[in-house]
């Protein structure tokens, strides 16, 4: 496991994503209410490394209708993006660099070579063989695996230890009806609750003018579960027997009460979000889409909030980099993250 400092990963990476993609400027507050405990700004904020104000009630009222609010830290350079093309982005760099995209492989074994394959030149210079279910191989002298949701089971076919195990939750959005868009000027945050990796039901313009509430997080029933229905015997079976999430469930049952209620009730998650934005009722909002957060759980039931990187055991173990578990923000921290791996790929495979 490896510690880092996620807000500047977050710093890193939004600075790189900002140079190369196109981006919205937009507003972003972590707005206080009531007596919940209010965070003291980050070091980036007091190093200069970010410009962020801390508002008082009404100067957040003013700027993102968040009329509840009591303070709230105001970042006014923060960024939208449509991450879809961040992710074709990198694909199309890969590519353009000489690699290959394959897709719809799924894996079922990576294991070294017995001998070097008919024909070839390389003798034994690609000795890692990755399999898919359809007994296609590919041929590797490293290999890196980022499997998200799947991390935990990859990573054991190369012989690594099977925690920690991977736990999915599922985030369901909410969407506000186009003509209450104006409610919303821009990201709205609550203060998140340091016990967990969630960041609440927060408010979130997208590039294409949509405006998405949520997420909340329930358990998923499946690894790849988006549907409120999808279901895996195999993937449940995992969780309960393996998994610390027993555990989990009885050190914070109330919170899971809790989500599930607001899941199948949109009456309460209104409710929550009024606590921001009064003017919203049930009727301003629909039903939206859904994603799956990979979440890394120890045999304690402990929520892995770090980084994990691992490799196996024998020839094999000094050959491969399974990154089990990267937090969130991942997908602000990409471009930062990516380099951590090159730095721990370099050490690791001695390049």
């Amino acid at each position: 496991m490896i510690s880092c400092s996620w807000q500047m990963l977050s710093y890193s990476g939004s600075k790189t994503v900002r140079k190369m993609m196109k981006f919205a400027k937009c507003y972003v507050q972590f707005v206080k209410r009531g007596c919940e405990a209010f965070c003291e700004p980050s070091p980036l904020v007091s190093s200069g490394h970010l410009e962020a104000l801390v508002r008082d009630g009404w100067q957040s009222q003013k700027l993102l209708k968040a009329k509840q609010g009591l303070m709230a830290i105001d970042c006014p350079h923060t960024g939208i993006v449509d991450y879809q093309q961040v992710a074709l982005s990198f694909a199309q760099d890969f590519q353009e660099a000489g690699g290959s995209v394959l897709t719809n492989f799924e894996v079922e074994d990576i294991k070294m070579a017995k001998e070097s394959p008919s024909r070839s030149k390389d003798g034994m210079k690609y000795p890692v063989v990755i399999r898919n279910t359809k007994g296609e191989e590919v041929r590797c002298q490293y290999v890196v695996t980022c499997a998200g949701l799947h991390s935990d089971r990859i990573s054991e076919l190369s012989g690594c230890n099977p925690n920690p195990r991977i736990v999915p939750f599922r985030g369901d959005y909410l969407l506000l009806k186009p003509e209450k868009r104006y409610l919303v000027k821009g990201n709205i945050y609550p203060v998140p609750d340091s016990r967990f990796p969630f960041l609440g039901v927060h408010f979130t313009p997208r590039m294409d003018g949509s405006i998405w509430l949520g997420p909340n997080a329930v358990l998923a029933f499946k690894r790849e579960g988006y549907r409120p229905f999808d279901f895996s015997a195999r993937d449940i079976m995992d969780i309960i027997i393996k998994s610390g999430l027993i555990k989990l469930v009885f050190q914070n049952f109330s919170y899971g009460v809790n989500e599930m209620y607001k899941a199948c009730f949109l009456s309460a998650t209104v409710k929550h979000l009024q606590k921001f934005i009064p003017e919203i009722t049930i009727s301003d909002i629909l039903r939206g889409p859904a994603g799956v957060r990979a979440q890394a759980l120890d045999r304690d039931g402990n929520l892995v909030e770090d980084f994990v990187f691992d490799g196996g055991v024998g020839d094999i173990g000094n050959r491969i980099l399974h990154v089990r578990n990267a937090p969130s923000p991942a997908a602000t921290s990409s471009l930062a993250i990516s380099g951590m791996i090159a730095d721990e790929v370099q050490q690791r495979f001695k390049l």
